[in-house]
């Protein structure tokens, strides 16, 4: 399998397994809730392949062609939208807090947030065909739960506890990633 095939047909699997889940039929009856947890294990699986693709064959075709030159301030406009990324991530996973509450799907926001900050600091092709296309299905889904009525957790009380956990752990694995494994998982060092 040559690189462009492995980038091109990991972005169609990984993508499609994730469009097909926003816009599948929530109906009782549909297929999807008749397989019930098998389903979320070939998602799963199939999402997998498809990601691991889309990284080797995009990290194999670097380097890639250069559409435009980001200025420098770029990168620290995305080092600065990052921190929140992290704080998201984790609070997506955290107990119900104050940020989960408000942002109600606090990891579509940490994605569009990555996916724009990666945007922002990278004109490279294969960058805007990767990052444009986790913002472009971020934005999507997020439409998509909102006319599905999906508050996210509005329901819930809020404890100030999930937001300690979040802040506490998204702001130590910040630095983590900006000095450490940024440069060891993709390759790529932030800090100059």
């Amino acid at each position: 399998m040559t690189a462009l095939a492995a980038f091109v047909g990991g972005l169609i699997l990984f993508f499609g397994m994730h469009f097909f889940t926003t816009f599948r039929s929530r109906d009782p009856d549909s297929l999807v809730e008749r397989m019930g947890g098998s389903y979320k294990g070939l998602y799963s699986v199939l999402s997998l392949v498809g990601f691991v693709a889309m990284v080797w064959g995009f990290d194999s075709l670097r380097p890639w062609t250069q559409v435009w030159q980001p200025p420098v301030w770029t990168h620290h406009i995305a080092m600065t939208l990052m921190l929140p990324v992290f704080v998201l991530l984790v609070a997506a996973y955290a107990p119900t807090g104050y940020i989960k509450k408000f942002v109600r799907h606090p990891m579509l926001t940490a994605i569009k947030l990555w996916a724009l900050a990666h945007l922002t600091a990278n004109g490279d092709l294969g960058g805007i065909i990767l990052f444009g296309a986790f913002l472009i299905y971020a934005v999507v889904d997020r439409i998509a739960l909102k006319r599905r009525g999906d508050k996210g957790p509005a329901d819930v009380q809020p404890n100030i506890f999930g937001d300690l956990i979040a802040f506490a752990v998204g702001a130590a694995a910040y630095p983590a990633f900006l000095f450490y494994l940024h440069p060891v998982l993709f390759g790529v060092a932030i800090v100059f």
